[in-house]
């Protein structure tokens, strides 16, 4: 996933809707089935539920739309072939079908993949669901006007590089094949074994193309999901969605749906939200949180209250945050140096600055420490929790730095506790006992963006971050470390500028396996080779922390997203 400071989602923290990590697996309050605080409720339908958020849900078009898994607002209007498996912790990073009766079915070299949709599905309307309308929904995400989604589907789709959607070419993308009204092929021009998993993004939303209005369709997208959209004020600002009376449980084992209506109010001022669901007065009783985290104050306060803290729901996503290095920039040029700074870093000092161990866990591995990353466990550089300053000293000196060095590190001014000058203050205390003077400089968050994503102003020494766009080491791996993903005149993200073949091969050869579980160990070993060259230096991954009204019930929340998924709760 991209990250948040160049497409303003992420949902990372991952609401897209996108996004946020490691360590145990994901759970929810310890009394986390079907039952709210009070454990005496099982869930029923019934009842508006609200959603109190800071970011409003923008560019409400599945084409526009770029998500994890989906995202958690869209996922109750948009169905997709496949989604994310609705279960708590490691079940719920799992691909399972929604719109099709099965995640795909390849061909033997992964170049082609064929879906049916399951029978008698249909839109709000009344009116069918057909393969035709998958095929309509993913051609108009290639228009300009409607640009924003996942860029796989260029990428991979055979002969789509260049297409620019229906309303210029009405011949559609031939890649794309509906023999029936129930088929879809795929055909893609290299093995692609993770093409499940691409099928959950929401650019696979089937889309009738009687009822397309272009660039006003967010105003009022046709329902394929348990909710249609009944107002919409302000670009998603206030959203408010009402049961689809033609979606059916017989027809979709992953939503839930039991609220009658959804009532989603973006705009708010985090601490206000958190106020909010804390005091659950009237209908913030009934009220969550997609994109709000609790800070460490706030967490404090939450944590000195048991009635408080029993309504607090703990997730990871796959997230990492990290020091890059650009290799090109001296003294950075020398892996002696970047290896140095990796075994000076104080990891524990790093948590601190970035709330606490609640709030964050160390990482050591570029990959977030779940399974269907691949996760490897690995210390290239092993230094204990503070750092080890004489071996950095060390490294220096063999390095010609016997006298220590004076560098410059990038950091954001944002205060996300990520790429912010707490975190780069924690580094520049670390470093200076190493005998690294650091010199911080802190930027404005569009600027920063600006800066570290251009290769050709991309600093020699910075702090960065990246989330998943599906729980795997492909999405998390490829775009940080494919030599091939180097963008010279455009948005960079391999940031140490590694074109490697035999890492490139290996990114190819492991995208042929449809075996997920053996993809993941790959990954793994992946990760740990490129973690040698010391090209970044992993620090922690988040976790999200997050308050829920005392009237709501049934918790979950997936290591896919991280946070609580709305398609299941209930309200009292």
């Amino acid at each position: 996933m991209r990250q948040p400071s160049v497409i303003a989602r992420r949902v990372a923290a991952a609401s897209v809707s996108l996004v946020v990590a490691a360590g145990a697996a994901a759970c929810g309050p310890k009394d986390n089935d079907a039952k709210g605080p009070a454990g005496d409720s099982a869930p029923h339908k019934g009842g508006t539920l609200t959603v109190l958020n800071s970011n409003p849900q923008q560019d409400f078009d599945p084409a526009r739309l770029y998500t994890s898994g989906g995202g958690n607002v869209p996922s109750l209007v948009f169905r997709t072939l496949t989604t994310r498996n609705r279960e708590n912790g490691a079940a719920g990073a799992e691909v399972v079908p929604d719109l099709a009766t099965d995640t795909g079915r390849p061909s033997k070299n992964a170049t082609v993949w064929t879906y049916t949709l399951r029978k008698g599905l249909k839109y709000e309307d009344g009116t069918p669901i057909t393969s035709a309308d998958v095929k309509y929904g993913i051609e108009r995400s290639f228009a300009p006007e409607l640009s924003g989604g996942a860029p796989y589907l260029r990428d991979w789709l055979a002969g789509a590089a260049d297409y620019q959607g229906p309303y210029k070419d009405k011949k559609g993308l031939s890649a794309i094949e509906t023999p029936d009204e129930r088929t879809i092929v795929f055909h893609l021009n290299k093995p692609e074994g993770e093409f499940p998993y691409l099928a959950t993004q929401t650019q696979f939303t089937p889309v009738p193309k009687a009822k397309d209005t272009g660039t006003k369709y967010e105003q009022h997208p046709v329902s394929s999901g348990p909710y249609k959209v009944v107002s919409n004020e302000n670009d998603g600002e206030h959203l408010v969605l009402k049961r689809n009376p033609y979606w059916s449980t017989a027809l979709d084992a992953e939503r839930k749906a039991y609220p009658d209506t959804v009532d989603v109010r973006s705009g708010l001022d985090s601490s206000v939200i958190n106020q909010r669901l804390s005091a659950s007065q009237g209908t913030d009783a009934a009220a969550v949180t997609t994109d709000t985290n609790l800070g460490p104050a706030e967490l404090a306060k939450v944590t000195g209250d048991k009635a408080l803290a029993a309504r607090v729901g703990t997730g990871h996503f796959g997230y990492t945050n990290y020091i890059a290095f650009n290799p090109k920039v001296k003294p950075f040029d020398d892996p002696k140096v970047r290896q140095a700074i990796a075994y000076a870093i104080d990891r524990s000092s790093v948590v601190n600055a970035a709330g606490g161990s609640a709030l964050a866990e160390p990482a050591t591995t570029f990959l977030p420490d779940q399974k269907s990353f691949g996760h490897t466990p690995y210390d290239p550089f092993p230094a204990g929790s503070s750092g080890n300053a004489a071996k950095a000293r060390e490294l220096l000196a063999q390095a010609g730095h016997k006298n220590g060095l004076t560098v410059t590190l990038t950091h954001s001014n944002s205060k996300d506790f990520e790429t912010s000058p707490e975190i780069a203050t924690a580094i520049q205390d670390a470093l200076k006992k190493a005998g690294i003077t650091v010199r911080l400089q802190g930027l404005e968050e569009n600027d920063y963006a600006d800066k570290i994503h251009n290769v050709r102003t991309e600093p020699g020494f910075f702090l960065a971050h990246w989330g998943a766009d599906w729980p795997s080491g492909g999405p998390f791996l490829a775009p940080i470390f494919d030599g091939r993903q180097i963008v010279k005149d455009g948005a960079n993200f391999n940031t140490g500028l590694l074109d490697d073949k035999s890492v490139n091969a290996e990114i190819d050869a492991i995208n042929k396996l449809t075996d997920l579980d053996a993809a993941a160990k790959r990954w793994g070993a992946l990760d740990k080779k490129i973690g040698e060259q010391a090209l970044v230096v992993p620090l922690f991954h988040p976790v999200y922390k997050r308050l829920y009204g005392q009237d709501v019930r049934n918790i979950v929340i997936s290591d896919w997203t991280g946070v609580l998924d709305i398609s299941q709760v209930a309200v009292k």
